[in-house]
């Protein structure tokens, strides 16, 4: 039996520019942490008496006997990618709902991908999990995807991530112990109510990189300059202040990245007493973040006391091993 616990991650600053099709003609540059948030993958040798030889278990349940017969899809291109002969049972558990901006996807195959190395007697440092799990999503199962969550999901922690072609590097971003405090206290995510494909959204503006998206994504990047600043001055408020600007330029992306009903939450959420927030992921739905004044954290929690809020923590370890039995 093998458990794996992977950590979800949030993506204050940069979000967009972690695409190939972005920083393989410019850079790329993203500040994102993991939280106290996980998933679990929990693997193990299914034995000969039962007549199927895979079973998977997550919000549906399969039940058969080769590789290709399994629908979730992550699951048998890994299975596959791996040349898997063994019988495996698999369960996937979460703490937050998929598709819901979090990184859950990616979060999913470098879990399940540390389990199966594990099985497979693989060994894996976080740079070579964080490639796979890429080179998997990207090249194997043809997802549109960036590259910071795999790499959030692996590597762990508070981190500024730059993308240049054909190349990452990751720096962990030292900050005072105040800075880090004042995060943990005012960040809480609020749930749209409404989960989402990512594949639309992004691709609405990764493959039409215009010279007005252009525009957007140099801001975008301009911000992750400005937030380098603040962390450095250990002024949080400001970096609360700061979402509030990229999420507005976030918006132009596309279309989709928004809609009525977000919008209205997120003016909500303003106005009652946040000082600054943005919607996670590609945009569509899942969870918007908000960094909320203390003095108004009882007003803001009374305003969605009819909706699911959920208060967060910055983790510092990326997707671990918790228990391995033979």
């Amino acid at each position: 039996m093998i458990i794996t616990k992977t950590p979800y991650r949030i993506s204050f600053f940069g979000g967009g520019s972690d695409y190939p099709e972005w920083f393989n003609k410019y850079y790329g540059e993203v500040i994102s942490t993991t939280i106290n948030k996980y998933l679990y993958i929990s693997c193990r040798e299914l034995p000969h008496f039962f007549k199927h030889k895979f079973r998977i278990v997550y919000s549906k349940i399969e039940n058969v006997k080769t590789i290709n017969k399994i629908k979730h899809n992550g699951v048998k291109q890994l299975l596959n990618y791996l040349k898997v002969k063994n019988g495996l049972e698999i369960h996937y558990d979460g703490d937050l709902p998929s598709r819901s901006g979090m990184g859950s996807s990616s979060c999913f195959i470098v879990g399940l991908l540390n389990a199966l190395s594990k099985d497979q007697n693989i060994n894996l440092n976080k740079k070579k999990l964080a490639n796979m799990s890429i080179e998997i999503e990207r090249n194997i199962m043809k997802e549109n995807v960036g590259l910071q969550d795999q790499i959030a999901a692996s590597y762990g922690g508070f981190n500024r991530i730059r993308f240049e072609k054909n190349n990452y590097t990751v720096n962990k971003i030292i900050c005072k112990k105040s800075f880090r405090d004042d995060l943990n206290k005012k960040l809480f995510l609020l749930y749209t109510g409404k989960s989402r494909t990512a594949e639309k959204i992004t691709r609405s503006y990764t493959n039409k990189l215009s010279q007005n998206k252009k525009k957007n994504i140099k801001k975008i990047l301009d911000f992750v300059d400005q937030a380098k600043k603040i962390i450095k001055q250990n002024n949080s408020d400001d970096f609360g202040y700061l979402l509030n600007e990229t999420w507005h330029q976030k918006r132009e992306l596309s279309k989709l990245v928004s809609n009525n009903k977000i919008d209205y939450l997120y003016k909500k959420g303003i106005s009652s007493g946040a000082l600054g927030g943005k919607l996670l992921g590609a945009g569509g739905g899942g969870f918007l973040m908000f960094y909320v004044n203390l003095n108004k954290k009882k007003d803001f929690l009374k305003s969605f006391e009819n909706n699911v809020i959920v208060p967060i923590q910055l983790s510092n370890v990326g997707s671990e091993i918790i228990f391995y039995e033979k």
